[in-house]
């Protein structure tokens, strides 16, 4: 038998990869269709139950606490005992709580259940990016990461077709079983994933190589080994206090900051989509379609961001795109009161312009922590990232009602300018670099 000294990283894409990536692919087409579902829903869902305000932003907002519980708690437990688990544990979760939203009778039940559907979300970010980037080759690396972020976006598209779908049929509560078809996407996931190995990189860490090596020549080949794996050491699992010590604390700050401004506009738009829109004048059909048109517009500025990361670069691509979705925002909130064709074209020009931001969302947290730490640092800048955007998302009902639509524009173009200003001082560049040198502190 013959070996070879081609590292992992250098391989070119096989088979494995791309099956990897639509299995990993399909919980984030999940995670969108099911967080974006609720600006489908909630309103019928507020009439039936009697929501006042401030538990439509609650309500609105639930998912996102729960993600950052659920970032935390998924990042320690994929990095204590490994991401496969968590890879299957995520989908089940989304299964279950889906379906019990069909008997929710309260304001309590339905948070909950959103809740920890959260949870389930925070779990699928930690397990699935860092599972899927320590098996890329470098090369594909980001654009794979960035497709991730696409594939959320088309989940909410078909959230919204969908969605509007089961309204418009002739069912008693039908906005029940909106909340409940994320569990048809959930199953189906579950079963495309069965036979997915464990990361070896993960069973190096924890020593466990002859596992390691296994799954190696299974997914690489039977001339690979351990030796064409990139040198990392047997650690234990750390905490957050020893990831800050060892100097990753500018990070974590960076990647919470950085996805925080990118997501904040973007939530409080999908959790209350009708209301937003209606405030804007886009009202019937316009609505419809224009929530429509909008996201498809989000899914074309992330496929266009996947085609320039590995060319333009992750530091300038962060850069220009919190600042032209800025200067986007700040013309909606100039221009609130305007045609609806002009307040369209503006939301769609934010929507295309902010992809940069929204693909790096899953590419600078996996490559910028090594292994031993990935899982929970990625956890991590979702949770932090989170509890900005569910405070966000919970105050936009009463945002409207308070200081109307444009200040509430200038509000969410002042937080996407914040996001610029923090990539402007902290955003580093990983650009052709492997998983060792973008992890390293000195990069």
């Amino acid at each position: 038998m013959t070996t070879n000294h081609m590292s992992i990283d250098d391989v070119p894409v096989k088979g494995f990869h791309q099956l990897l990536s639509i299995r990993t692919g399909g919980g984030w087409l999940l995670d969108g269709y099911v967080l974006s579902i609720i600006g489908v829903a909630l309103m019928q869902a507020a009439a039936h139950l009697q929501l006042s305000n401030f538990w439509q932003g609650m309500i609105a907002a639930s998912a996102l606490f729960g993600m950052f519980f659920g970032g935390f708690l998924g990042g320690w437990l994929a990095d204590l005992t490994g991401r496969k688990k968590l890879y299957f544990i995520a989908p089940t979760l989304f299964v279950l709580c889906s379906v019990a939203q069909l008997w929710v009778e309260s304001e309590m039940a339905l948070f909950l259940c959103r809740f920890v559907i959260g949870i389930a979300v925070g779990f699928e970010y930690a397990a699935g990016g860092s599972l899927l980037t320590e098996f890329l080759p470098t090369k594909e690396r980001g654009p794979r990461l960035a497709m991730l972020t696409i594939m959320w976006f088309a989940g909410a598209m078909l959230a919204y077709l969908f969605g509007n779908m089961i309204l418009k049929m002739d069912i008693t509560d039908a906005w029940r079983w909106v909340f409940a078809s994320p569990a048809v996407i959930g199953l189906i996931l579950i079963i495309i994933r069965v036979g997915t190995p464990e990361s070896p990189r993960w069973l190096i860490s924890k020593g466990r190589t002859a596992e390691a090596e296994v799954i190696i020549k299974q997914v690489y080949g039977p001339s690979f080994s351990l030796a064409n794996v990139p040198v990392q050491q047997a650690v234990k699992s750390l905490s957050l206090k020893e990831i800050l010590a060892l100097g990753y604390g500018k990070r974590v700050f960076f990647c919470s900051m950085f996805w925080m401004c990118a997501v904040i506009p973007v939530f409080a738009v999908y959790s209350f989509a009708p209301r937003v829109l209606d405030a804007m004048n886009l009202k019937g059909s316009w609505a419809e379609y224009g929530s429509v048109m909008i996201t498809l517009m989000f899914v074309v500025g992330c496929v266009l961001a996947t085609k320039l990361i590995n060319s333009m670069g992750r530091r300038k691509m962060v850069i220009h795109s919190f600042l032209w979705s800025g200067l986007a925002l700040l013309g909606l909130g100039a221009f609130a009161d305007a045609s609806p064709l002009l307040v369209l074209v503006l939301f769609c020009t934010y929507a295309v312009l902010i992809g940069g931001a929204q693909v790096l969302e899953l590419v600078y947290p996996n490559e910028l922590f090594p292994t031993e730490m990935r899982a929970i640092g990625v956890g991590m800048a979702t949770s932090f990232s989170r509890i900005g955007a569910a405070v966000g998302t919970w105050l936009v009902p009463m945002s409207l009602d308070t200081i109307g639509i444009g200040n509430t524009m200038y509000v969410a173009a002042g937080v996407t300018l914040l996001g610029l200003i923090v990539s402007i001082l902290t955003a580093p560049e990983t650009k052709g670099l492997n998983l060792e040198q973008a992890t390293a502190l000195k990069n």
